[in-house]
């Protein structure tokens, strides 16, 4: 007997909020690869729609617009994965207004739609593992969801803030949450003219023979992980109940230096570096304690930063030709 499909059940339907950006179309395509229905929330301030799904719904909206709220309610979504953000350390230094309006009321419109809703939906919030801990010893390295945050840029606060708020509206409203704290996620589609995202930044430049610049001495340290596995620790997260925090990122420290000197080996005729002034805000040294997301759920990253970094060149390589 032909199997109608009328006994399969009904794909959840899933909201991503900045979902245009260089995360979130990634996300967005594991998502739809698993039969879900995907709606995605953007105002295209730092992205467009180049690569997002043309199976996703997207609607072109601001969460810091009092009608999200209203919105997130008629959507009613199984899960939410929130990625709209200011994300830029440097920005939030200069603009700490901005910063907070995006991340802290645009997040609180959002929560407000949701706790509404006659179901608690799955609410999966991107926070911060490069920034939140602050400045630490390097005997504290790698950093533990146990340590207590100590952030130094309105960036950083923003997002212990809404870590902060999502355990009051868990114990006040029930919402099933899980707070992910990434390290550098790199790759391809990464945005190369903003102020973060070093990799896609430097590898742009040196394809096109340009001079890249270093803030500081290089020697600051950052944990990288790649795209992909990024993704895959982020579902395996989603289909916890667990709360969190968690670390996603690979152990290692990798400095600005080593960046530039890896990504000369892949490109020919890079230019040395110059060196400028150190930014505001910026941490000297971070890289994430996994052992958690390793402990809980067996899941670690997979792919070396040569491998991760020779993918993202050639990515770039050919988006150009």
């Amino acid at each position: 007997m032909t199997n109608t499909g009328k006994d399969q059940p009904a794909p959840d339907n899933v909201l991503v909020t900045g979902g245009t950006g260089f995360i979130g179309t990634h996300l967005i395509d594991a998502l739809i690869d698993r039969g879900e229905n995907v709606t995605v929330i953007d105002n295209l301030s730092t992205s467009a729609l180049k690569y997002l799904h043309p199976d996703a719904e997207f609607i072109n909206q601001d969460i810091r617009d009092s009608n999200v709220t209203q919105l997130v309610k008629d959507l009613n979504p199984k899960t939410v994965y929130h990625l709209a953000a200011q994300a830029s350390v440097a920005v939030s230094a200069r603009e700490p207004l901005t910063d907070v309006n995006i991340n802290v009321i645009g997040t609180l419109n959002l929560l407000e739609g949701i706790r509404d809703l006659p179901h608690s939906p799955r609410f999966i919030f991107f926070s911060t593992g490069g920034a939140i801990y602050g400045d630490l010893d390097p005997s504290a390295l790698p950093a533990s969801e146990t340590i207590d945050a100590q952030p130094l840029s309105p960036y950083a606060v923003s997002k212990l803030a809404i870590e902060n708020y999502l355990r009051a509206y868990g114990h006040l409203y029930d919402l099933n949450y899980t707070i992910v704290r990434p390290a550098n996620v790199y790759g391809p589609r990464q945005n190369p003219d903003g102020e973060a995202g070093v990799i896609a930044i430097f590898t742009q430049a040196m394809l096109e023979g340009r001079q890249v610049t270093i803030f500081g001495d290089g020697n600051d340290q950052r944990d990288y992980i790649y795209i992909s596995d990024f993704i895959d620790g982020v579902l395996t997260l989603a289909n916890s109940d667990l709360p969190g925090p968690y670390n996603i990122g690979t152990g290692l420290g990798v400095s600005v230096n080593e960046i530039h000197q890896i990504l000369s080996e892949f490109i020919d005729k890079a230019k040395p570096a110059k060196y400028g002034p150190p930014r505001p805000g910026d941490i000297p040294k971070i890289w994430l304690d996994i052992s958690s997301a390793k402990k809980d759920f067996g899941w670690q990253a997979n792919t070396s930063f040569q491998d991760g970094i020779s993918k993202t060149v050639e990515w770039f390589r050919q988006a150009a030709s």
